[in-house]
């Protein structure tokens, strides 16, 4: 075999091993976790928030999820002094859990708040979703810990917690694309 047969061989071995480790990303290019609305709302003594997350994951966490394993998330809510330095403490860094998981003797979806431990159960994955995107009313800081007149950063990101996985789906879950859902920081300032 000649030296320029023996190159297009290996041109076409690169470009057929590029597809596959490229293929998998692309197959969960519409995969992933947006923060569409959030706000703190002062109530009497405290702030509660309200909060809207769109939820799409990958065909590999629905399957998953569809053969008994549940998927955490984990909603991240952070409030610091805008332009406060590095070391400077948060004035709130709060991570709040929730459990989706399905039931297939039931043939229903749970939807556990892994605070309270509350559970609702739904019909259909996306009446589930939907539920599990809506975080209304959580009460997260007394009014008392803002000053007056001084401007925060407020921050918002939801990711899928690998650690809480099964122990034998989680070495390829780190190492799979379709496996890291999360969604970027939507910050915005909150003046008291």
């Amino acid at each position: 075999m000649s030296n320029s047969c023996h190159q297009k061989i290996s041109l076409i071995g690169l470009v057929w091993v590029a597809l596959v480790v490229a293929f998998p990303a692309f197959a969960s290019a519409d995969a992933g976790f947006e923060v569409t609305h959030m706000e703190l709302v002062p109530d009497q003594e405290q702030y509660l928030l309200n909060a809207d997350i769109d939820y799409r994951f990958s065909d590999e966490a629905l399957e998953a999820l569809a053969n008994g394993v549940p998927l955490t998330l984990e909603v991240r809510l952070q409030v610091r002094r805008k332009g406060a330095w590095i070391w400077e403490q948060d004035v709130l860094d709060v991570r709040l859990r929730y459990q989706l998981r399905y039931q297939a003797l039931a043939e229903i979806y749970q939807v556990t708040d892994l605070q309270s431990g509350g559970q609702q159960s739904f019909v259909t994955r996306q009446s589930a979703l939907s539920a599990l995107g809506q975080i209304r009313k959580f009460p997260v800081l007394e009014q008392t810990h803002l000053k007056a007149g001084v401007e925060y950063e407020v921050a918002l990101e939801t990711v899928l917690d690998i650690e809480a996985l099964p122990l034998p789906l989680r070495p390829m879950a780190y190492l799979t694309p379709a496996w890291k859902l999360t969604s970027e920081w939507k910050r915005w300032l909150l003046v008291p």
